[in-house]
C-alpha cells in the first residue's frame, strides 16, 4: 500500500469489462492515484454467457489483474453484482456489496469511517447510474484520453479479429486462448444471428 496521502480510502468503479480495454485501464490508473484501494464492481455477474456478456467473473478478473504489476494487483478488489433490472434493487446490491467488502476488510481494525467515492465517465445515457449514489463523492472524468466502448471490440472478436490498438498484450493473450474454448464458436454463431439470449453448451441443453 502506498504511503503517499490519498484523498479516498476506496474508489468504486462500476463496469462489465467485457472485455477489459485501455479506457478501463485509464480510469483505474486515475483511481489508484486518488485512492488506496479501487473496488471494481463487476456487473452482469450471473453465470450465463451471451454475446453481450461472453466472459465469466473469473475470466474478467484474470484479464484485469494480468494487466497490472503484482504490487498494484493488491490494491484492486472485486465485488460481483448480478443484473437485477430494477434500479432501486441494483443500487442496494451495489452499496451492500461494497460496504460488506469494506467491513470484512477492516473487521479487526478500529471502526473508523472509510472515505469511499465513485469514479466514472458520463459517456452516454447508459451512464445515468453514476448519479444514483449521492452518499459517495463522485470523481467525474470529463477528459479521458481513451473514450471507448467495448461493443465494437466484441463485434471484431466474434469475427475473428483481436483489436491490438485498444487491448493490453495480456488481454490479447487471454482472448487468443479463449478462441480455443468450446464457448467461442457458440458465441460466434450467436453473434451472426444477433441472438443475445444465453449461450448453452450442447451437453447442457439436454
Amino acid at each position: 500500500m502506498s504511503h503517499e496521502f490519498k484523498a479516498f480510502d476506496y474508489l468504486v468503479f462500476i463496469g462489465r469489462f467485457q472485455p477489459f480495454h485501455i479506457a478501463h485501464r485509464e480510469v483505474i490508473d486515475i483511481a489508484l492515484e486518488q485512492a488506496e484501494q479501487v473496488i471494481l464492481v463487476l456487473g452482469s455477474a450471473q453465470d450465463e454467457r451471451s454475446i453481450k456478456n461472453p466472459f465469466s467473473i473469473t475470466e474478467r478478473q484474470q484479464m484485469i489483474l494480468s494487466s497490472f504489476d503484482e504490487a498494484t494487483r493488491k490494491r484492486i478488489q472485486f465485488v460481483p453484482i448480478i443484473d437485477l433490472y430494477n434500479d432501486e434493487k441494483w443500487v442496494k446490491a451495489v452499496k451492500d456489496g461494497v460496504n460488506d467488502f469494506i467491513a470484512q476488510h477492516h473487521q479487526n481494525e478500529n471502526k473508523i469511517e472509510r472515505k469511499t467515492g465513485l469514479i466514472g465517465h458520463f459517456k452516454d445515457d447508459s451512464s445515468y447510474y453514476l448519479a444514483l449514489f449521492p452518499e459517495w463523492q463522485l470523481v467525474e472524468l470529463e477528459n479521458l484520453k481513451n473514450q471507448l466502448s467495448a461493443t465494437p471490440l466484441r463485434a471484431k472478436y466474434y469475427q475473428g479479429e483481436i483489436d491490438q490498438d485498444h487491448l493490453s498484450a495480456e488481454v490479447q493473450e487471454f482472448l487468443i486462448e479463449f478462441q480455443n474454448s468450446e464457448w467461442y464458436p457458440l458465441l460466434q454463431d450467436a453473434f451472426q444471428q444477433q441472438d443475445d439470449s444465453p449461450v448453452i453448451l450442447p451437453d447442457e441443453s439436454v
